[in-house]
């Protein structure tokens, strides 16, 4: 199989990421005061960030929390259905504030009971976040939610769908957290404001983008996650998944305490660094270093382990040899393995293996001592599998025209043979 092409990771800075995408929030314009200002957008904001709000405008610090819990635990998006504050504090908060969310441009719901939704973002483009049910689908089971980080991806990993529409922009946090709020309001509709409970009891940051690679925003948001005054989440249930951009898997062991996922695809760096381009600029070696030293060293996590996930690509990494590669390389990380049958986009240049492969893959792993699961496909009825996120970006990186080039470049190649 000839080698895709891809554009070259070592040109991505992870030491410079933009601080602009986690100011954005305070001047966001999603609505305007009597000046003409816009109004300073709530939802995203820590509490420290809400506490300098509410001192701007004259009030107590407690109000902060106050409005956290309407906002993240009730789903209320109305100042004045905020019944313990005062008429006059609610008028003030609706002239001057706002708590608004992306938009929700299209939403679908799987026969499987996944639901999808599509949200426009500031500046028209659109991403995708999917929520998968436990299979049991009882009403108060487990609920994960997949959230982007990113309008496309800076990456350009050659099995995933999202990584051929290019990269335009990182989310700001309330694009981020807001993702949440949305697919926990889904589950509010016509539920009296005391009632209302959340129902999405896991996310995984694992949806469009590179987690690591829009760092700043998403801490941010996964702190408002872990926050008893808003979504009060289990640091367990709370997953980072990254490709491995190294520097950033140190620095997130000392700022926040959640789970960590490693997308790997790959046993040996000669064919990472084609399926996972990023390899070139941090290879293998260097990547379980760091897995190791984020479950050992830093705020160690005793008892814990990392999430391998391994995409299953048909005679491209499913052999038994890269099998028993896969149990060396993770030897002394404690890991358990997800193995995810490769969802086909159009004209991906690979197959999905065969479950006789993917089961005998998961024996030897099994056999090496690991603990190994196989995801079961859900939503891919409605584009919203594992690879499928596409959205809408305005690539800067021009690489989803070249995609489409080539596309066209092999059909012709066929159509001439």
């Amino acid at each position: 199989m000839s080698k895709i092409q891809t554009i070259d990771p070592s040109a991505i800075d992870s030491s410079t990421l933009s601080a602009s995408a986690f100011s954005v929030d305070k001047k966001k314009a999603v609505d305007k005061k009597q000046d003409g200002q816009p109004k300073t957008n709530l939802l995203g904001l820590s509490k420290s960030q809400l506490i300098e709000f509410f001192a701007k405008i004259g009030e107590k610090k407690f109000r902060a929390t106050q409005v956290m819990k309407w906002i993240y635990q009730y789903g209320v998006d109305d100042f004045f259905a905020m019944s313990n504050l005062s008429k006059k504090l609610q008028a003030k908060l609706d002239q001057v504030a706002c708590i608004t969310p992306p938009k929700v441009k299209f939403k679908q719901f799987s026969d499987d009971g996944t639901r999808k939704w599509v949200f426009e973002v500031m500046g028209g483009s659109l991403v995708e976040t999917v929520l998968i049910p436990a299979d049991d689908n009882k009403q108060f089971g487990r609920k994960t939610l997949c959230i982007s980080s990113q309008v496309g991806c800076a990456l350009d990993c050659s099995f995933c769908s999202t990584g051929k529409q290019g990269f335009e922009r990182d989310l700001t946090a309330s694009e981020i957290i807001g993702q949440l709020w949305v697919a926990n309001q889904s589950y509010m509709t016509d539920v009296p404001i005391a009632e209302r409970e959340n129902r999405v009891t896991n996310v995984v940051m694992m949806g469009m983008g590179e987690p690591l690679l829009n760092y700043r925003p998403v801490v941010a948001s996964m702190s408002l996650m872990l926050d008893d005054h808003a979504f009060g989440m289990s640091k367990r249930r709370v997953t980072l998944s990254t490709s491995g951009v190294v520097p950033r898997m140190y620095q997130l062991a000392k700022d926040i305490d959640v789970a960590l996922a490693i997308s790997l695809h790959a046993p040996n760096d000669e064919l990472r660094d084609e399926l996972v381009p990023i390899n070139k600029k941090y290879p293998l070696a260097e990547l379980i270093e760091a897995a190791k030293s984020y479950v050992y060293e830093t705020n160690p996590r005793h008892k814990k382990h990392v999430t391998i996930e391994y995409v299953m690509l048909a005679g491209v990494n499913d052999t038994d040899e890269h099998a028993h590669q896969l149990v060396d390389l993770l030897d002394g990380l404690p890991s358990k393995i997800n193995l995810i049958p490769f969802n086909p986009f159009p004209h991906a240049p690979y197959g999905r293996s065969s479950n006789n492969r993917i089961h005998a893959f998961s024996n030897i792993l099994n056999q090496g001592g690991f603990v190994c699961t196989i995801r079961q496909t859900r939503g891919d009825d409605i584009d919203a599998a594992c690879g499928q996120l596409v959205g809408q970006v305005a690539d800067r990186t021009r690489r989803s025209q070249k995609w489409q080039e080539a596309v066209k470049k092999r059909q012709q190649s066929v159509d001439e043979a």
